[in-house]
């Protein structure tokens, strides 16, 4: 058992923050997946726009693609990507089947233009879902208050879902409770629960660059991983309430905390500071290939995620104390995340026009 590997027992889940063509046809992937016990896979519009920009594997297919007239840059753009999302799919669906779908997921993300259209981000969705025809996909959005509403509407139709974007302890309280309330109108349609799956993904570098320099020195690079501890332990709580007893004795699984973000962007910091640092039950974390080769050299698995709430508590009453303002940083954070996303959709649209 490799040092990855070694993750697992604790009951946490290993996801690859990368996907190309390159990454399938190479066989690197499912290399990862057999040595690594990679369980899954995300995808955003930065990954593709780099992998169809730099990976020659999409040059002959997207000429294809643009000799069709009817097709928009959009259209063209999903067509290239969705193969790959079936073909990781498909590399990880013993996982999840022998998991019974706790493992084993591949998400594909709406156009960032929705972040503020519930309806729009349900079409679009059901639209991709139907598309990549894989029970082990999932389809995923912003936890803007538009992106929480379709969320309930996507759990009570059974479409899984990765939601993300997640900065601040209310943000991912709503994420819960919408999930919760999907998963009550399923159960009231009399259809199955025990199929649904979704994450709530938490973002961690971020918070500490944006906040280190507002901090005292013995403050800095622990927000973050503060903040996350707290969240574990709030949903660990809210999983002992009366609706969660109901939910979970008609076969409904809990929606797992996803850490995302995890490369160190500070150099000061440990390469896996947010991988070390947050290994805990029932939850994921998704790393960039450079902290999953830095994790195999030299990271160290333990229980680390729920072992000193107190001292998370305690840092967080110092970043408060500091004048910090977490909720609004929240805010700010999920909006700077938005713009980045629209960039990075906006320069994919134009290598596909």
């Amino acid at each position: 058992m490799n040092r990855l590997q070694a993750i697992r027992p604790f009951g946490q889940r290993i996801w690859l923050d990368n996907l190309s063509r390159d990454l399938l046809r190479s066989g690197e992937l499912s290399r990862w997946i057999d040595e690594d016990g990679i369980a899954g896979v995300t995808s955003n519009p930065a990954i593709f726009h780099k992998a169809i920009r730099d990976d020659v594997r999409y040059v002959s297919a997207l000429q294809e693609l643009k000799a069709l007239p009817d097709l928009d840059a959009e259209q063209r753009y999903e067509q290239l990507v969705i193969p790959d999302i079936q073909a990781a799919c498909d590399l990880l669906e013993p996982q999840y089947r022998a998991s019974q779908g706790d493992d084993g997921y591949v998400s594909l993300e709406v156009s960032p233009a929705l972040a503020h259209d519930a309806e729009g981000t349900v079409d679009a969705a059901r639209r991709l879902w139907t598309a990549i025809d894989r029970p082990n996909a999932m389809i995923k959005i912003p936890a803007t208050a538009a992106g929480v509403t379709a969320l309930a509407t996507l759990i009570r139709e059974g479409i899984n879902v990765n939601v993300t974007l997640l900065f601040s302890r209310t943000q991912v309280e709503a994420t819960w409770a919408a999930y919760e309330a999907g998963l009550a109108a399923r159960l009231a349609d009399g259809q199955a629960l025990g199929r649904v799956r979704s994450v709530a993904s938490f973002f961690l570098s971020r918070i500490d660059s944006l906040l280190d320099p507002q901090l005292p020195e013995a403050l800095r690079g622990k927000a973050a991983v503060a903040l996350a501890r707290d969240v574990y332990a709030a949903w660990q709580a809210r999983l002992d309430s009366p609706l969660w007893a109901r939910l979970r004795q008609a076969g409904a699984q809990p929606q797992w905390l996803l850490w995302a973000s995890t490369g160190t962007k500070n150099p000061a910091y440990s390469d896996v500071l947010y991988v070390e640092s947050l290994i805990g039950e029932q939850t994921v974390n998704t790393v960039p290939d450079a902290t999953l080769l830095a994790f195999r050299d030299h990271g160290e698995a333990a229980a680390t995620l729920a072992a000193d709430p107190a001292g998370a508590r305690a840092v967080l009453a110092a970043v408060a104390a500091a004048g910090v303002d977490l909720e609004a940083v929240g805010e700010r954070l999920q909006v700077d995340g938005l713009k980045l996303f629209d960039d990075a959709f906006a320069a994919l649209l134009a290598l596909t026009a």
